[in-house]
């Protein structure tokens, strides 16, 4: 049997329209509130000093404080994969699932599959853009309650783009088992492709709205997977 089973989010355990069209905007209109409330707060000065440096690389130029917000925002429109920008997002997410300003929804197959697996003892991990923190804060509020304790391992890009095998490698030394003992799961058929080249067993969730493809095995839901060797 499989003995671990990781996932995608986006289009895998939730709809991909929950971060794009909830999450993204939420963090786009409170951004400049935000840094202007807590620009005292050394975490937050660490992350937009990690973003001026950021862009100072990219444009030669360093921008001012003021100019942040229009910047970043424009981040989050290009969906930018970069560690300052997913902290800032994630601490503003927090103040929105503190305050109840939206609520994640699971696919109805996902708690029932999820259950299912950990009481046969399958582990079971994320592997997500987004971080660690934001990976957490989504599970701890979603419409079935808390599902966090579920899963071992919330893994970001800290351990490598989703699209590039090595980060599959990285992922299976620290769960402690040899890759094809590992099941990843994901609508996204080219970070299938990455983990199908370290080992791992894949399977494709295509929901309605996904697009599917023929390289790996296809299914609709989390329902029926073959968990066999």
């Amino acid at each position: 049997m499989v003995r671990y089973i990781l996932m995608d989010i986006e289009g895998t355990l939730i709809s991909v329209t929950f971060v794009r069209e909830v999450l993204f905007p939420f963090a786009k209109h409170r951004l400049s509130p935000f840094l202007k409330e807590r620009r005292h707060d050394p975490t937050v000065l660490r992350w937009t000093t990690a973003c001026q440096d950021t862009i100072e690389q990219e444009t030669g130029t360093r921008p001012g404080h003021e100019d942040l917000p229009v910047m970043l925002t424009g981040w989050i429109d290009q969906d930018r994969k970069l560690a300052c920008l997913k902290a800032l997002q994630g601490m503003i997410w927090d103040e929105g699932y503190r305050q109840g300003a939206f609520v994640p929804e699971l696919y109805g197959d996902v708690l029932p599959a999820l259950t299912q697996w950990r009481e046969s003892g399958i582990r079971l991990g994320i592997y997500s853009s987004g971080s660690e923190q934001a990976q957490k804060l989504l599970f701890a509020h979603t419409n079935v309650g808390d599902v966090t304790p579920l899963f071992e391992h919330f893994f970001d890009t800290s351990v490598g783009e989703k699209k590039t095998a090595s980060s599959y490698r990285t992922i299976s030394e620290q769960i402690g088992l040899p890759p094809h003992d590992i099941l990843f799961l994901s609508d996204a058929e080219l970070e299938l492709d990455a983990a199908a080249l370290t080992g791992f067993r894949t399977a494709h969730i295509v929901r309605p709205g996904t697009d599917s493809g023929s390289r790996h095995p296809i299914h609709p839901d989390l329902t029926h997977l073959s968990l066999e060797r």
